[in-house]
């Protein structure tokens, strides 16, 4: 899939091509959240454009359940929907209720299913109290709980999310969650597209990366946090700073070939910051003890998926410039 723009930097200088996606190889099968993660003008929103059929790729192949984005996307528009944060999605001067019989009376929901799934979408988003107030009269979280509602209005087979969370109150982003793992349960495909990687990580079987339109990395968010080898931070604190004790933590970073920095704190304690490839929490904790010394505190960072798409973006710009 490749998507390009003509774009004018002036007012009378000559069009050039702008490449927003460039050869994205992407799967989303049913019954799974697929995340699709990068960071600002990555191509992201792009590629969600092109498979809701807002955007027609430039070249390439794209197709839902074998249907073609472009010659079938009647069709398609019946078994997808999309929500994006941040953006409005539906109609300030109506009321909510009525925005969710509007979208479905497009998609063909008959009037006697509408009613009811009207009802428990208002419900499952918490906004039965206001489903008859006008909507520009709604908080930025209630008109964004509400284009969640519109976006399950027709019952889709698959559901983009662009952001779905933004803007949302913990309560609700959690619920939503919750949503999205009984609609996978249900056999619906999900792609979603998040700054928020805890949701990623708690919500997606597999994730593909991208920078410029392009392809880093695929996997699970695991995978992809190993992938990239970030360091663990592990930081002892050793209540009295005795030479034998320091020289054995020393030995052992040695032997690991783990990187070592040592300072006071404000108690006099001496803290001990040791970087690593692997969680060398118990086998430090060992040394420590065996040589006599007690421990005052201990602190573990692991490698985060925020990391890993930083280290394989920093990689991809670092290639860049070399070419």
């Amino acid at each position: 899939m490749r998507k390009t723009f003509r774009v004018r930097r002036r007012l009378f200088a000559a069009a050039t091509e702008k490449v927003a996606v460039d050869g994205l190889d992407l799967e989303i099968p049913r019954g799974r959240v697929t995340g699709l993660l990068g960071l600002n003008g990555a191509g992201k929103t792009t590629t969600i454009k092109i498979l809701s059929t807002l955007l027609h790729p430039s070249s390439g192949e794209v197709t839902v359940d074998g249907l073609d984005v472009v010659r079938d996307a009647r069709e398609i528009r019946r078994r997808i929907n999309l929500i994006a944060g941040g953006e409005r999605m539906v109609y300030a001067r109506m009321t909510g209720r009525e925005n969710l019989f509007y979208f479905g009376n497009l998609y063909g929901v008959p009037n006697r299913v509408l009613r009811r799934r009207s009802e428990e979408l208002l419900d499952l988003v918490g906004l039965s109290d206001a489903a008859d107030t006008l909507v520009e009269q709604y908080s930025r979280g209630m008109t964004q709980r509400l284009s969640i509602a519109r976006g399950l209005v027709n019952e889709p087979d698959y559901l983009l999310l662009d952001e779905p969370t933004l803007g949302l109150d913990a309560p609700i982003a959690r619920d939503l969650r919750k949503v999205i793992g009984r609609l996978v349960d249900d056999g619906k495909g999900i792609l979603l597209t998040s700054h928020y990687l805890d949701e990623v990580e708690e919500l997606c079987g597999h994730v593909y990366v991208i920078a410029d339109g392009r392809h880093l990395a695929a996997g699970s968010p695991r995978e992809l946090t190993a992938l990239t080898r970030s360091d663990h931070l592990t930081a002892v604190t050793l209540p009295r700073a005795d030479e034998q004790v320091v020289a054995a933590v020393q030995a052992f970073a040695d032997r690991i070939g783990a990187a070592v920095v040592t300072e006071p704190d404000d108690t006099g304690a001496l803290v001990v910051r040791l970087t690593h490839a692997d969680d060398i929490v118990g086998a430090l904790v060992m040394a420590i003890v065996a040589a006599g010394g007690t421990i005052g505190g201990l602190e573990t960072r692991k490698p985060t998926l925020e990391s890993a798409i930083l280290s394989l973006t920093a990689d991809r710009v670092r290639g860049a410039v070399r070419a």
